[in-house]
């Protein structure tokens, strides 16, 4: 007897889920049957409008990118109603051990009806807030980086850091104008694009992209490859890129001259991109290959945080990333340290600064809470004076 596919094991575990939360809170809401059996239909509908709306975007239908926002958008209102069903019955567990322990009657059926119907409202304020914060224009985040013996012709010297836009079915073309905007006004030296920038192909999303071209820094704009760009076809949106005017930073550097001090400035594949293509083997020592000895600072641009353990021997000084999201909203934020040594921020990985982004955009559900986008102003400061 053939074993169930993957796809076929997540979609039963989601259904189970849902029954789990319907047996969970159905039966104990003090609201009409009316009400009850609509509720019941919303979690069997819900079965089927999350797949549908992962997998949108795949489909030649006329309503595709519609099927997407609602498929999405219910399965970031499942994932907060599942987290809080859990709390509930942890609650209410702690509930019954406390009566217990003191000798009283179990009387948590005010408790019970009252949790119930706080769920679903809860869930749901929870799920507008992360809509409202994802559909936002990020915010720009000033980072210093402090770095020991910086030459005096790099205080001060600007990257404008964009990550994770995905630009697909929910995220549009006046999306990444807006994003566009507030980076050249920044007037950076530099603008770094570190990868996933695309959930689709370039057939589907080269118009929604193609504000990118615009977007201006001193010495050029720079990009690196996430793992969403080998899901959409990365040698096809490489060649976008480079059509746009962005230079695409495949494992090789660039020698950036500035105030008569020299930087380098490298580039790696997605951590993951040797699984898709043996060729596109993401490489940080190769990145430097050729690079002068006298340009001491030396940054390297990786979509994935994990790329350090790699990159911290070859002497780089900053490594600035993306992928993690921070986590977007929970519970994604503890499995994100589960994969990645770093969720979101400054850190040091021994003589290596680490800078992860919690993304420009979203993927998946346009839903962010405890995790703001962010468009990054990252500063080189001379180490003590930052």
């Amino acid at each position: 007897m053939p074993r169930p596919s993957f796809i076929t094991r997540i979609l039963a575990i989601g259904v189970l889920l849902h029954v789990y939360i319907g047996l969970r809170l159905i039966p104990d809401a003090p609201v009409a049957d009316g009400i009850r059996w609509l509720a019941a239909l919303y979690l069997a509908a819900s079965c089927i409008l999350i797949p549908l709306g992962a997998r949108a975007r795949q489909m030649a239908l006329s309503w595709s990118r519609q099927a997407a926002w609602i498929g999405l958008m219910a399965m970031g209102f499942f994932s907060s109603l599942l987290v809080i069903t859990l709390l509930r019955d942890v609650l209410l567990a702690v509930a019954w051990a406390a009566e217990a322990l003191r000798g009283l009657p179990h009387g948590l059926a005010s408790l019970r009806a009252d949790s119930a119907l706080a769920v679903p409202a809860l869930a749901l304020l929870i799920t507008l807030v992360g809509l409202f914060n994802a559909r936002r224009l990020a915010r720009v985040v000033t980072v210093d980086v402090p770095i020991a013996g910086l030459p005096r012709g790099l205080e001060g010297f600007t990257i404008a850091q964009i990550s994770d836009v995905h630009v697909g079915p929910t995220i549009r073309r006046p999306y990444v104008e807006a994003i566009v905007g507030a980076v050249n006004a920044m007037g950076a030296d530099i603008v770094a694009i570190t990868g996933d920038v695309v959930d689709g192909t370039v057939e589907q999303l080269s118009p929604h992209t193609a504000p990118l071209g615009g977007l201006t820094g001193r010495y050029g704009t720079y990009l690196v490859t996430g793992n969403h760009e080998y899901y959409s076809g990365a040698r096809e949106w490489v060649t976008e890129f480079q059509r746009l005017g962005l230079t695409v930073l495949s494992n090789r550097h660039v020698v950036i001259s500035h105030n008569g001090a020299r930087l380098v400035l490298a580039g790696v594949t997605d951590y993951t991109a040797e699984q898709f293509d043996p060729a596109q083997r993401s490489d940080p020592r190769g990145a430097l290959l050729g690079a002068p000895a006298d340009a001491t600072v030396r940054i390297l641009l990786a979509h994935q945080p994990r790329t350090a353990i790699a990159a911290e021997p070859m002497g780089y000084t900053l490594q600035i990333s993306g992928h993690t999201h921070g986590g977007q909203f929970l519970p994604w934020n503890f499995f994100v340290r589960l994969q990645q040594p770093f969720t979101a921020g400054l850190k040091k990985m021994g003589r290596l600064w680490v800078y992860t982004s919690r993304g420009t955009g979203y993927w998946g559900p346009p839903k962010r809470v405890g995790a703001p986008s962010e468009i990054t102003r990252i500063r080189l400061v001379q180490a003590g004076e930052g």
